[in-house]
């Protein structure tokens, strides 16, 4: 996970992630990292649309991030 992020850090890439919060809520985030730390990962979360601290430990999944298309009706 840590070479995603350093990655993602280094390449300016936008990220998916899992994250468990402290009281256990579950949760899916958009990010963009902005440093990293031995225990923490400070990025750009989109969905907050503010800088986040996660911890690592709490991250379940980190994956590149796909804009997914949007459904149009068809005539």
């Amino acid at each position: 996970m840590n070479g995603i992020l350093r990655r993602a850090l280094e390449e300016k890439q936008t990220l998916e992630l899992i994250y468990m919060a402290d009281k256990g809520k579950i949760s899916q985030r958009v990010i963009r990292v902005v440093s990293l730390k031995e225990e923490t990962v400070l990025a750009y979360c989109y969905t907050r649309k503010t800088v986040r601290s996660f911890k690592l430990a709490n991250i379940l999944s980190v994956t590149p991030y796909k804009e997914r298309e949007r459904y149009r009706k068809t005539p």
